[in-house]
């Protein structure tokens, strides 16, 4: 047997699984083969897949490099579910726990075993693995060793050094969140020699995008969440005084809502965790503090009640919803003080100005998004260098906008990039439009141009939405690497040359003269309609009682997806219950007899 058809064989057996997600086989394969990788794939297409499974066919120990305690513990978990020898390195851990996981790892008995970049830099932890001979190092989240990621931690930059220090084991590297400057800087950073490189795409099409202008926005977060009564969802808030705020007031609307941020006392931040993991229909209204070491798979939305940092910081909040693979909605609340705060926030920071630099073309990156005069899914694709058809998925597809011809606006912003030579930023090009004489257009001698003033049936707030929108059609570029330098692309020059046309959203040239969209419709279970929605409530429950005996997060037990399958199926026996989707040979035996009682219930009620 090959191992590509011996690593199928344990998903099936282990894992519960059929076949590999799109992607995953070839992963798979090139670290059988030896070969480091570094692999871009969205979130949910199951990355800890493409390292779990050859470490349990290579034999050896595999060290997971993992940026969040609550993160691995979920992980953890699962794979002890599964019946993998697996452990944790972590301050969380008491004495006990980490000696018993040292032991293991001296014996050899561990396959895979979860370590923070700051532990695994000590001297004692490398010389342990140095003893243990690891097989492979797994870094997850490997955005965070970019100076250009938006979680970047310097702790991380330094696996490096630490995969030298390991006699340069073999290293395997994922993340969901990278653009073209992030994934040459991990490049340069983690490999010393080229990884095989898979970028599986940034698309997620199961997830519903939908942006709004803020116009009483308690009530556009309330309207959203109650059209998602019973599903569990994740609101974002900018401050730990809005979450609490917004929190009582969904509670008072009936809906079981918590607040999560850094400044809680963390006792009741991890049981309103812990409730949330464990338990269906429940709503975290959070700072980012929440998030990164959630791996529920069943979150139906994401509601963002202010704008968030950038664009990378979107597309992963976003990605926390309907990673099992099932519909999930989003929605984004924006406005004119949040992209001031944001950009505040940047100026005032301590980071380096080339970082400043960065972080201002990602939050642009993001504005563009919020006005796009296009389809969402298309403007964020283009951002992370993909194109794709207009999605059907979307507010803009969906429910169209307010839209007025552009192309005029357009070809005078693009002549003023190309008489300027393609090396200036909007606030330069806004003064040659406007027919400003700032220093800078003085000292170039724009003020001679003859796009100097063409521009002045706008104002500055306006021309910069244009700017915006016409990076979100795709028609100007910017390096974010740069210095906010916009560039044409192939279709802006056929725009400037007459052959296309550009069309402007003239809702968001003119905020708040027109009510903002009633909430998107909740995300409907595609599948559910298939199953028995009776039985899987009713198998609901029971994960939920042994969630809750067990002390672990319910998708431990079983995901969404097992229990549609499961409703659907009605497995009579263990036999047909291994057929199931997510239901291997460990959970059968430890779970299968629970949930066939509760199947067998039902149809003797039922009959």
């Amino acid at each position: 047997m090959s191992d590509l058809a011996a690593a199928q064989s344990i998903l099936r057996t282990t894992f519960g699984f059929a076949s590999f997600r799109p992607g995953q086989g070839d992963i798979v394969g090139a670290v059988l083969d030896g070969r480091d990788v570094l692999a871009i794939m969205p979130t949910g297409s199951g990355k800890s897949l493409c390292y779990q499974l050859p470490a349990l066919l290579r034999g050896g120990l595999t060290v997971v490099v993992s940026p969040l305690i609550a993160l691995m513990r979920n992980q953890v978990a699962q794979l002890c579910g599964y019946g993998i020898a697996a452990a944790a390195l972590n301050s969380a851990n008491d004495a006990r726990e980490n000696r018993s996981a040292l032991e293991r790892i001296a014996r050899g008995e561990l396959r895979l075993v979860y370590v923070a970049p700051e532990r695994l830099a000590k001297a004692e932890t490398l010389e342990l693995f140095k003893r243990a001979k690891i097989a492979m190092l797994a870094v997850d989240e490997a955005h965070c060793i970019s100076q250009w990621g938006h979680d970047f931690r310097p702790e991380y930059a330094e696996l490096g050094k630490v995969r030298a220090a390991l006699g340069e084991v073999q290293t395997v590297a994922f993340t969901a969140t990278a653009d073209a400057a992030t994934r040459a800087d991990i490049l340069a950073k983690l490999f010393s020699r080229p990884p095989e490189v898979f970028v599986h795409g940034f698309d997620r099409p199961n997830l519903r995008l939908a942006m709004q202008p803020k116009i009483g926005s308690r009530k556009q977060i309330s309207d959203f969440v109650a059209a998602h009564r019973g599903q569990s969802g994740i609101v974002y808030c900018a401050s730990r005084r809005k979450t609490e705020k917004i929190a009582e007031y969904l509670s008072e609307e009936g809906i079981k809502a918590l607040p999560y941020h850094a400044g809680m006392e963390s006792t009741a931040r991890s049981q309103h965790q812990d409730t949330f993991l464990q338990e269906d229909g429940v709503v975290v209204v959070a700072t980012i503090a929440f998030g990164m070491g959630i791996d529920k798979p069943d979150v139906r939305f994401v509601l963002h009640a202010d704008m968030p940092s950038n664009i990378e910081s979107y597309y992963q909040e976003i990605g926390r919803a309907g990673r099992d693979g099932l519909p999930a909605d989003t929605l984004t609340l924006y406005s004119t003080g949040d992209i001031r705060l944001r950009r505040l926030q940047i100026d005032e920071s301590e980071a380096s100005d080339e970082q400043k630099r960065v972080d201002r073309q990602r939050l642009n990156a993001l504005v563009s998004l919020c006005e796009s005069p296009r389809c969402r899914r298309q403007t964020l694709l283009t951002y992370f260098g993909e194109t794709t058809e207009p999605c059907s998925n979307c507010d803009f597809c969906c429910d169209g906008a307010q839209l007025v011809d552009g192309t005029v606006a357009a070809q005078k912003a693009l002549s003023a990039m190309v008489r300027t030579g393609e090396r200036f930023g909007t606030e330069h090009l806004t003064n040659v439009l406007l027919g400003e004489r700032s220093e800078a257009v003085e000292k170039f001698g724009h003020h001679r141009l003859p796009t100097f003033g063409v521009g002045q049936e706008y104002d500055r707030k306006a021309w910069r939405s244009i700017f915006r929108q016409l990076h979100g059609a795709g028609i100007i570029a910017l390096d974010i690497t740069g210095y906010g330098t916009w560039r044409l692309t192939e279709t802006g020059r056929r725009v400037l040359k007459g052959l296309d046309k550009f069309t402007l959203r003239h809702d968001v040239l003119t905020p708040g003269r027109k009510a903002a969209r009633t909430a998107a419709k909740a995300a409907a279970l595609d599948d559910a309609s298939l199953a028995d929605p009776v039985l899987f409530e009713a198998l609901r429950r029971r994960r939920l009682e042994l969630a809750k005996s067990l002390r672990v997060a319910a998708y431990v037990v079983f995901p969404d997806k097992t229990l549609l399958d499961m409703a659907r199926r009605k497995p009579k026996d263990l036999v047909e219950m291994a057929a199931v989707h997510g239901v291997g040979e460990t959970k059968l035996r430890q779970y299968g007899p629970d949930f066939l009682e509760v199947i067998r219930d039902h149809g003797a009620a039922a009959a």
